[in-house]
């Protein structure tokens, strides 16, 4: 195996944060392995979206560490790539698919300029979402699920060994949804994918253990999640994506 692929891709240990006095994560220890597959759920205001700046580097725990590949996250940005729950752009800036892409390797030059080395990473890296073929057209002509592509491209052109996606499924169709989920089976093969979304049926179809965040973290294998552990998470039954069932104790309950 690849040296730097040995050690925990991500280590929380003795963790809390709060926002001024109100605490969102406590108590939190966290080990993440070379090439997991980690579906984070639970309710909004839970600390789902925290959990993940603070493995990114850009809030500090209160208490306890963070390390990523044994380094503090601030060390080993470039080993992550992140695909955040918006993106926010001028629809009137003319930008291509490429460029979006390239900004993936900001960080790596000190000239600012993007190399030929940048350019055909990012090329690389459309050419493995299924994309090389639209790198010129303009990024705001697009459809929703090929721009979520698109950012997943940007994060895979920093060559990092993690995946990190806030909740990538939110405004996409059926059809994305299944190409999507195709792509992280094949990306899964030598990274790790850590995944936050509402949708907890993603949980049982692809990943190999789910995170449930609500102040505190407790990670089950996705053959944990029962009808009981959701409504201990979210206060009562959930609807799943994909089937009209709701979760109760016994398990799932179809129409």
């Amino acid at each position: 195996m690849n040296q730097k692929l040995q050690s925990c891709a991500v280590t929380i240990s003795d963790l809390s944060f709060s926002y001024d006095s109100q605490v969102v994560l406590t108590d939190v220890n966290l080990e993440v392995h070379p090439f997991d597959s980690i579906c984070v759920v639970g309710p909004n205001g839970g600390g789902k979206t925290t959990l993940i700046k603070l493995i990114l580097g850009l809030l500090t725990p209160d208490t306890g560490t963070v390390r990523v590949f044994d380094k503090k996250p601030e060390e080993a940005r470039l080993r992550i790539g992140y695909v955040p729950q918006y993106a926010q752009y001028d629809p009137q800036f003319p930008i291509s698919v490429l460029e979006v892409v390239c900004m993936g390797r900001l960080g790596r030059s000190f000239t600012g300029r993007y190399s030929r080395q940048d350019r055909e990473q990012a090329m690389k890296s459309l050419a493995e979402t299924g994309l090389a073929d639209i790198a010129a057209r303009p990024f705001t002509f697009i459809s929703g699920g090929q721009r979520q592509r698109v950012l997943i491209a940007r994060a895979l052109a920093c060559g990092g060994d993690i995946l990190i996606l806030d909740e990538p499924t939110a405004n996409i169709d059926h059809e994305s949804e299944l190409q999507f989920f195709d792509l992280l089976t094949k990306l899964n093969k030598r990274m790790t994918i850590f995944m936050v979304t509402h949708e907890v049926g993603f949980a049982s179809t692809f990943f190999k253990r789910v995170a449930c965040v609500n102040k505190q973290v407790m990670i089950h294998p996705t053959s944990a999640l029962t009808g009981d552990l959701i409504r201990e998470m979210y206060g009562g039954d959930l609807q799943m994506i994909r089937h009209d069932h709701c979760c109760s104790g016994e398990g799932h309950s179809h129409d």
